[in-house]
Protein backbone atom coordinates (compact mmCIF):
# COMPACT_ATOMS: atom_id res chain seq x y z
CA UNK A 1 0.00 0.00 0.00
CA UNK A 2 1.32 3.26 -1.02
CA UNK A 3 2.54 5.69 1.57
CA UNK A 4 -0.26 8.45 1.65
CA UNK A 5 0.99 11.89 0.29
CA UNK A 6 1.75 14.14 2.98
CA UNK A 7 2.56 17.33 1.00
CA UNK A 8 0.77 20.34 2.28
CA UNK A 9 -1.98 21.13 0.28
CA UNK A 10 -2.38 25.01 -1.16
CA UNK A 11 -5.34 25.76 0.66
CA UNK A 12 -3.30 24.53 4.44
CA UNK A 13 -0.37 26.78 3.59
CA UNK A 14 -2.54 29.22 1.81
CA UNK A 15 -1.04 29.40 -1.25
CA UNK A 16 -3.30 29.65 -4.67
CA UNK A 17 -2.59 27.86 -7.25
CA UNK A 18 -2.82 29.76 -10.26
CA UNK A 19 -3.88 33.42 -8.32
CA UNK A 20 -4.54 36.13 -11.30
CA UNK A 21 -2.77 39.15 -10.13
CA UNK A 22 -5.37 42.49 -9.32
CA UNK A 23 -7.33 43.43 -12.09
CA UNK A 24 -5.88 46.71 -13.24
CA UNK A 25 -7.77 50.21 -12.35
CA UNK A 26 -9.29 51.05 -15.14
CA UNK A 27 -7.71 54.33 -16.62
CA UNK A 28 -9.97 57.27 -15.62
CA UNK A 29 -11.20 59.40 -18.37
CA UNK A 30 -9.94 63.21 -18.74
CA UNK A 31 -12.63 65.51 -17.69
CA UNK A 32 -13.79 68.30 -19.07
CA UNK A 33 -11.64 71.15 -17.26
CA UNK A 34 -8.35 68.98 -17.54
CA UNK A 35 -9.45 69.07 -21.45
CA UNK A 36 -10.25 72.83 -21.48
CA UNK A 37 -7.05 73.78 -19.30
CA UNK A 38 -5.15 71.38 -22.01
CA UNK A 39 -6.44 73.32 -24.86
CA UNK A 40 -5.95 76.69 -23.66
CA UNK A 41 -2.38 76.26 -22.69
CA UNK A 42 -1.88 74.78 -26.13
CA UNK A 43 -3.84 77.95 -27.38
CA UNK A 44 -1.63 80.06 -25.42
CA UNK A 45 1.34 78.46 -26.46
CA UNK A 46 0.41 78.82 -30.47
CA UNK A 47 -0.34 83.04 -29.52
CA UNK A 48 3.34 83.52 -28.20
CA UNK A 49 5.17 81.86 -31.12
CA UNK A 50 3.07 83.73 -33.30
CA UNK A 51 3.23 86.98 -31.53
CA UNK A 52 6.76 86.84 -30.42
CA UNK A 53 8.92 84.28 -32.91
CA UNK A 54 7.60 83.89 -35.96
CA UNK A 55 3.94 83.63 -38.32
CA UNK A 56 3.01 82.67 -41.83
CA UNK A 57 2.19 84.91 -44.46
CA UNK A 58 1.38 84.89 -48.20
CA UNK A 59 2.56 87.23 -50.55
CA UNK A 60 -0.51 88.44 -53.08
CA UNK A 61 1.61 90.84 -55.50
CA UNK A 62 4.07 90.99 -57.32
CA UNK A 63 5.80 93.96 -56.48
CA UNK A 64 9.08 91.26 -54.70
CA UNK A 65 9.36 89.18 -58.35
CA UNK A 66 11.38 87.45 -58.73
CA UNK A 67 12.78 87.30 -55.37
CA UNK A 68 9.49 86.39 -54.14
CA UNK A 69 6.60 85.12 -56.11
CA UNK A 70 2.70 85.81 -56.18
CA UNK A 71 1.94 83.06 -54.23
CA UNK A 72 4.52 82.16 -51.90
CA UNK A 73 3.75 81.52 -48.79
CA UNK A 74 6.51 82.70 -46.11
CA UNK A 75 7.43 82.20 -42.62
CA UNK A 76 8.25 85.32 -41.10
CA UNK A 77 11.33 85.50 -38.34
CA UNK A 78 9.78 88.01 -35.65
CA UNK A 79 11.78 87.60 -32.57
CA UNK A 80 15.02 89.21 -33.74
CA UNK A 81 13.15 92.76 -34.31
CA UNK A 82 11.89 93.54 -30.53
CA UNK A 83 7.51 92.46 -31.47
CA UNK A 84 5.79 94.17 -29.64
CA UNK A 85 3.68 92.69 -26.70
CA UNK A 86 -0.29 92.49 -27.45
CA UNK A 87 -2.44 95.30 -26.34
CA UNK A 88 0.58 97.61 -25.33
CA UNK A 89 3.20 100.11 -26.31
CA UNK A 90 5.72 98.12 -25.15
CA UNK A 91 8.08 96.41 -27.54
CA UNK A 92 10.84 93.24 -26.74
CA UNK A 93 14.76 94.29 -26.69
CA UNK A 94 15.54 94.51 -30.54
CA UNK A 95 18.16 92.11 -30.90
CA UNK A 96 19.23 92.30 -34.98
CA UNK A 97 19.93 96.00 -36.70
CA UNK A 98 18.06 96.56 -39.96
CA UNK A 99 20.56 97.53 -42.84
CA UNK A 100 20.58 98.18 -46.19
CA UNK A 101 19.27 95.50 -48.89
CA UNK A 102 17.62 93.33 -46.14
CA UNK A 103 14.27 92.09 -46.80
CA UNK A 104 11.45 93.06 -44.38
CA UNK A 105 8.12 92.55 -43.81
CA UNK A 106 6.22 95.62 -42.04
CA UNK A 107 2.60 96.99 -41.39
CA UNK A 108 2.26 99.62 -44.23
CA UNK A 109 2.49 103.07 -42.73
CA UNK A 110 -0.92 104.07 -44.17
CA UNK A 111 -3.19 101.30 -42.92
CA UNK A 112 -1.49 99.03 -40.36
CA UNK A 113 -3.86 96.27 -41.12
CA UNK A 114 -2.25 95.39 -44.09
CA UNK A 115 1.14 93.55 -44.06
CA UNK A 116 4.12 94.69 -46.75
CA UNK A 117 7.27 92.67 -47.45
CA UNK A 118 10.24 95.34 -49.54
CA UNK A 119 13.32 95.18 -49.59
CA UNK A 120 15.30 98.38 -47.19
CA UNK A 121 17.51 100.69 -49.30
CA UNK A 122 18.29 103.40 -46.63
CA UNK A 123 18.32 103.51 -43.43
CA UNK A 124 17.92 106.97 -40.82
CA UNK A 125 20.87 109.29 -42.07
CA UNK A 126 21.21 108.23 -45.58
CA UNK A 127 20.96 109.78 -48.94
CA UNK A 128 18.59 108.03 -51.29
CA UNK A 129 19.05 108.86 -55.16
CA UNK A 130 17.40 106.98 -58.75
CA UNK A 131 18.61 108.29 -61.74
CA UNK A 132 17.14 106.08 -64.81
CA UNK A 133 16.26 103.36 -62.30
CA UNK A 134 20.10 102.78 -61.35
CA UNK A 135 19.69 103.82 -57.14
CA UNK A 136 22.67 105.70 -55.09
CA UNK A 137 22.80 106.01 -51.49
CA UNK A 138 25.20 108.42 -49.92
CA UNK A 139 26.56 109.21 -53.49
CA UNK A 140 27.48 105.72 -54.59
CA UNK A 141 25.89 103.68 -56.70
CA UNK A 142 24.10 100.51 -55.25
CA UNK A 143 24.81 97.02 -56.40
CA UNK A 144 21.41 95.81 -57.44
CA UNK A 145 21.68 92.45 -59.12
CA UNK A 146 18.04 91.45 -57.14
CA UNK A 147 16.28 94.06 -59.27
CA UNK A 148 14.05 93.53 -61.92
CA UNK A 149 12.88 95.88 -64.43
CA UNK A 150 9.54 95.12 -66.85
CA UNK A 151 10.65 98.06 -69.64
CA UNK A 152 13.21 100.25 -70.56
CA UNK A 153 10.96 103.45 -70.76
CA UNK A 154 11.63 106.29 -68.37
CA UNK A 155 9.37 108.08 -65.56
CA UNK A 156 9.55 110.87 -63.34
CA UNK A 157 9.29 109.55 -59.68
CA UNK A 158 9.36 106.21 -60.42
CA UNK A 159 12.59 105.87 -62.25
CA UNK A 160 14.18 109.29 -61.37
CA UNK A 161 13.53 110.22 -57.78
CA UNK A 162 13.51 112.30 -55.74
CA UNK A 163 11.49 114.50 -58.25
CA UNK A 164 12.17 118.19 -58.51
CA UNK A 165 10.23 120.01 -56.08
CA UNK A 166 8.54 121.76 -58.44
CA UNK A 167 7.46 119.54 -60.41
CA UNK A 168 5.75 117.03 -57.77
CA UNK A 169 2.39 119.15 -58.22
CA UNK A 170 1.96 117.85 -61.83
CA UNK A 171 2.36 114.59 -61.15
CA UNK A 172 -0.84 112.64 -62.05
CA UNK A 173 -2.57 110.99 -59.11
CA UNK A 174 -3.15 108.08 -60.93
CA UNK A 175 0.62 107.42 -60.93
CA UNK A 176 0.13 106.22 -56.97
CA UNK A 177 1.54 109.26 -55.74
CA UNK A 178 -0.13 109.79 -51.89
CA UNK A 179 -1.41 113.27 -51.32
CA UNK A 180 0.13 113.27 -47.65
CA UNK A 181 3.51 112.40 -49.51
CA UNK A 182 3.66 114.57 -51.96
CA UNK A 183 3.33 117.45 -49.33
CA UNK A 184 5.46 116.22 -46.71
CA UNK A 185 8.44 114.83 -49.41
CA UNK A 186 10.14 118.59 -50.16
CA UNK A 187 11.13 118.43 -46.68
CA UNK A 188 13.82 115.52 -47.32
CA UNK A 189 14.57 116.83 -50.74
CA UNK A 190 18.16 118.03 -50.75
CA UNK A 191 20.57 118.90 -53.82
CA UNK A 192 22.18 115.40 -53.16
CA UNK A 193 18.63 113.54 -53.19
CA UNK A 194 16.11 111.92 -50.51
CA UNK A 195 17.36 112.39 -46.97
CA UNK A 196 15.98 109.74 -44.56
CA UNK A 197 15.09 110.79 -41.05
CA UNK A 198 16.46 108.95 -38.23
CA UNK A 199 14.04 105.81 -36.87
CA UNK A 200 12.96 105.56 -40.56
CA UNK A 201 13.08 103.40 -43.75
CA UNK A 202 13.13 103.97 -47.37
CA UNK A 203 12.19 100.53 -48.88
CA UNK A 204 11.36 99.69 -52.46
CA UNK A 205 9.94 96.54 -54.37
CA UNK A 206 12.64 94.67 -56.86
CA UNK A 207 10.15 94.51 -59.29
CA UNK A 208 11.03 98.23 -59.78
CA UNK A 209 8.62 98.91 -62.60
CA UNK A 210 5.60 97.14 -61.28
CA UNK A 211 6.27 98.29 -56.66
CA UNK A 212 3.89 100.07 -54.41
CA UNK A 213 6.75 101.50 -52.45
CA UNK A 214 8.35 104.49 -50.16
CA UNK A 215 8.19 106.07 -53.96
CA UNK A 216 4.99 106.89 -53.61
CA UNK A 217 4.07 106.88 -49.96
CA UNK A 218 6.78 107.49 -48.07
CA UNK A 219 9.24 106.46 -45.14
CA UNK A 220 8.63 102.91 -43.18
CA UNK A 221 8.81 103.85 -39.59
CA UNK A 222 11.16 101.45 -37.62
CA UNK A 223 8.43 100.86 -35.12
CA UNK A 224 6.32 99.23 -37.91
CA UNK A 225 8.66 96.72 -38.90
CA UNK A 226 7.35 93.19 -37.74
CA UNK A 227 10.06 91.01 -38.55
CA UNK A 228 11.75 89.42 -41.99
CA UNK A 229 10.98 86.44 -44.14
CA UNK A 230 13.19 82.89 -43.13
CA UNK A 231 11.67 80.45 -45.61
CA UNK A 232 9.43 79.61 -47.86
CA UNK A 233 7.17 76.64 -46.81
CA UNK A 234 5.03 76.52 -49.77
CA UNK A 235 4.32 77.90 -53.25
CA UNK A 236 1.18 78.28 -55.08
CA UNK A 237 0.79 79.33 -59.02
CA UNK A 238 -1.83 81.52 -59.12
CA UNK A 239 -2.58 85.10 -60.57
CA UNK A 240 -2.95 87.84 -57.97
CA UNK A 241 -6.69 88.58 -58.47
CA UNK A 242 -7.22 85.04 -57.33
CA UNK A 243 -5.32 85.72 -53.75
CA UNK A 244 -6.89 89.21 -53.60
CA UNK A 245 -10.28 88.25 -54.09
CA UNK A 246 -12.30 89.59 -50.81
CA UNK A 247 -15.61 87.76 -51.58
CA UNK A 248 -16.07 84.84 -49.51
CA UNK A 249 -17.95 83.04 -52.51
CA UNK A 250 -14.76 83.70 -54.61
CA UNK A 251 -12.37 82.55 -52.08
CA UNK A 252 -14.12 79.37 -51.54
CA UNK A 253 -14.38 78.56 -55.24
CA UNK A 254 -10.48 79.44 -55.07
CA UNK A 255 -9.65 77.18 -52.22
CA UNK A 256 -11.59 74.23 -53.67
CA UNK A 257 -9.53 74.39 -57.08
CA UNK A 258 -6.74 74.20 -54.99
CA UNK A 259 -7.78 70.71 -53.94
CA UNK A 260 -8.00 69.90 -57.57
CA UNK A 261 -4.64 71.35 -58.75
CA UNK A 262 -2.61 71.39 -55.45
CA UNK A 263 0.08 68.86 -57.32
CA UNK A 264 0.07 70.66 -60.52
CA UNK A 265 0.41 73.80 -59.53
CA UNK A 266 2.70 74.18 -56.76
CA UNK A 267 6.23 75.37 -57.08
CA UNK A 268 8.01 72.21 -55.59
CA UNK A 269 11.34 73.60 -55.94
CA UNK A 270 10.65 76.75 -54.41
CA UNK A 271 9.54 75.67 -51.12
CA UNK A 272 12.86 75.49 -48.54
CA UNK A 273 14.43 78.20 -50.49
CA UNK A 274 15.78 80.67 -47.52
CA UNK A 275 16.33 84.31 -47.69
Amino acid sequence: MEPANDRPTPKATGEVRGDPSPPAKPRQKESFWETVRSLVVVLIGVFCIRTFVGEATMIPTGSMERTILIGDHVFLGKLLYGPRVPFTDWRLPTLRQIHRQNIVAFRYPLNPSQMFVKRVIGVGGDVVKIVNKQVYVNGKILPQPYAHFDSSRILPLRDNFPPPVSMIPTLPAAWGLDPTWAREMPRYIHEDGLHVPRGYLFVLGDNRDDSYDSRFWGFVPLKNVVGEPWFIYWSYRAPSREWLDDRWSDQLRFDASILGNFFHNTRWSRMGKVF
